[in-house]
């Protein structure tokens, strides 16, 4: 049976601080359409100031609402560019689903706090923008993330295999979806953040590509050990975490100060697969496929580490299903704005811990 198109905007930029992934997309239909994409790199003034603000600071909320409002004009530029790819009216958009800057993430204070200015977003677009997902499950007791399970579960989902979506951004995530069972999911650790910082800050470049660099050092077996030790990895979940914890500070603190840079890059590098293999080990044992996306999906020595140490799983990215795995994030909260707009619940409790579902988002009409 055919729908009539229902086109949303998905805009998503994350912890890794390396830019914005915009898509429009029909989710007319069962299975979301992806029409068009748009990725816009922060220059690195921004990025100095968005790291800034996780930081307490002089004048800081002051600095915040100014840092939010540049990240909506540039929203709103990406929204420009896909209406423009596509030659779109913006009329013919339901509502943008803007996941916003986190900055702060403190579920165990009872707040999380994305900025990006969503009033002056709608203002600029003409277009209904939903936003703040985060609060109404963290309000309902829940850690607030990872809310993209519950998109994974309406269109990863197989009814007779086991399959596993393992997000890696600058958090590694995992959605965990047994057939006949409920879904459940939680973060798992750093994903690419630790290793980007550690890449900036020693090889003057924002990412390791392909995990080339990390490749040419060793795993450093006492580092790994302290870094393993983080109380964090052995909390039960749901659990959620973000830069309040894994960041260059706490990196630091482990580190004597002898090592090798490229050495601790592959150690940096065999966590973030640890955290993942070790989560899928203890919570999803019968899982027999397991899907990659975000940005950690295309480091090739992270796929190989993955792939050596899950010998008996089979390891592709999400286009292997018919997502696109640097937009999926993207695509997820165009997703989770039309349940808002409908008045769907789109939180997943055994995902959050929340005590209900909910609907989430604020709306901000055009």
């Amino acid at each position: 049976m055919q729908h009539p198109p229902e086109l949303y905007i998905g805009l998503m930029s994350g912890t890794s601080l390396d830019g914005i992934d915009a898509v429009l997309v029909d989710l007319g239909q069962p299975i979301p359409r992806q029409i068009s994409t748009c990725y816009l790199p922060f220059d690195g003034a921004l990025k100095d100031d968005l790291l800034a603000l996780h930081l307490p600071a002089p004048n800081e909320l002051h600095h915040a609402q100014i840092v939010g409002n540049r990240l909506a004009q540039l929203y709103a530029a990406a929204v420009a560019s896909l209406l423009t790819q596509t030659k779109s009216p913006n009329s013919q958009v339901k509502a943008i689903g803007c996941h916003g800057q986190t900055i702060r993430h403190c579920p165990e204070h009872g707040y999380t706090l994305q900025i990006g200015s969503a009033a002056l977003l709608a203002e600029l677009t003409g277009i209904a923008v939903v936003s703040d997902f985060r609060s109404r499950d963290i309000a309902a007791g829940g850690q607030g993330a990872p809310l993209v399970p519950a998109f994974h579960d309406k269109v990863l989902r197989h009814s007779d295999i086991h399959r596993v979506i393992v997000n890696i951004g600058g958090i590694s995530n995992l959605t965990n979806l047994p057939p006949l069972a409920a879904t459940t999911g939680f973060d798992c650790g750093p994903g690419n953040l630790l290793m980007d910082a550690w890449c900036a800050q020693h090889y003057g470049k924002p990412y390791d590509d392909n995990g080339t660099w990390a490749a040419s050092g060793k795993v450093l077996p006492s580092l790994l050990k302290l870094m393993l030790e983080e109380p964090f990895f052995a909390l039960p979940p749901p659990k959620s975490t973000g830069r309040d914890l894994f960041n260059l500070n706490w990196l630091q603190d482990k580190l004597t100060g002898g090592e090798k840079a490229e050495d601790v890059q592959a150690t940096l590098l065999q966590l973030t697969c640890l955290s993942i293999v070790q989560s899928i080990q203890q919570y999803c044992v019968e899982a027999k496929e397991i899907y990659l996306c975000g940005g950690g999906a295309h480091n090739r020595a992270l796929h190989n580490c993955l792939t050596a140490l899950l010998t008996d799983r089979s390891i592709q990215t999400t286009n292997a299903l018919g997502v696109d795995s640097d937009y999926l994030e993207a695509i997820a909260f165009a997703w989770l704005a039309q349940q808002t707009l409908h008045g769907k619940p789109a939180n997943l409790p055994l995902v959050t811990g929340a005590k209900h579902s909910r609907v989430l988002g604020a709306i901000y009409h055009s």
